[in-house]
């Protein structure tokens, strides 16, 4: 039952992916305003947790949403363990730009979309370049309104597992002066990394305090925020 299960899902997250595709590049070459655009792209990431939850069980609760700022951008780091967070943020925080691995954007569909939402795509590879392009890119987003998504980790990790959080963030943060805004969640345990079975449950999100940034080095801010982040995820996961 969970394949069958999984693979409705899975059928109907790509039929509406490719609708979602269509219009999206539709209204992107008439011109549609970026604000209209995006709230297709957050009525797409809705149904398709709704739709998990139809076919698969799976649903979600929130803990800490006093914690998210009421006024200006913020900088958000989350823990990467599935695909399913990367919709989720879309449902929890105000209009966003997602920095992504620029091989990402050559995705039939996926990355057709992506790259008409003003996303910060880097060359894992790039070394400083890659940084400098999510500093500079990062602080004109935040600038203009937009929160800025991050996966400091830089790759989807197995529940329990943990590596060094990347500069970029922290970088773009103390550059910039925005707030980081900590997450951490369980969903590797209902949808793990390249599996196609979504297990039934409960995926617990928990945002964090937020983590100033003025006056504070890179390290500083990552250290606290990948502690938080790693204390938390332990206790869920």
């Amino acid at each position: 039952m969970i394949y069958l299960r999984s693979l409705l899902f899975s059928v109907g997250m790509l039929l509406s992916m490719v609708l979602l595709a269509t219009l999206a590049l539709l209204m992107f070459i008439l011109l549609v305003p970026y604000q209209v655009r995006y709230r297709l792209v957050v009525w797409w990431a809705r149904f398709t947790i709704w739709w998990l939850e139809v076919t698969c069980g799976l649903g979600w609760r929130l803990e800490g949403v006093e914690h998210i700022p009421r006024r200006g951008p913020a900088i958000v780091f989350c823990k990467h363990q599935s695909t399913w967070e990367t919709l989720v943020t879309q449902l929890i925080f105000p209009p966003q730009s997602w920095v992504l691995k620029r091989e990402l954007m050559w995705l039939p569909v996926f990355g057709w979309t992506a790259a008409t939402m003003k996303p910060i795509p880097i060359d894992r590879k790039g070394g400083r370049r890659a940084v400098r392009k999510i500093i500079e890119h990062g602080t004109r987003r935040l600038n203009s309104g937009l929160w800025v998504v991050i996966f400091p980790e830089g790759t989807r990790l197995r529940p329990g597992q943990t590596r060094r959080f990347g500069v970029g963030g922290a970088l773009l943060a103390a550059h910039s002066g925005y707030p980081v805004v900590p997450v951490a969640h369980n969903a590797g345990l209902f949808w793990p990394r390249r599996s196609f079975l979504k297990r039934p449950g409960t995926v617990t999100v928990v945002v964090g305090p937020v983590i100033e940034s003025k006056g504070r080095s890179a390290a500083e801010i990552n250290a606290e925020a990948q502690r938080w982040i790693d204390t938390t995820c332990a206790r869920l996961c």
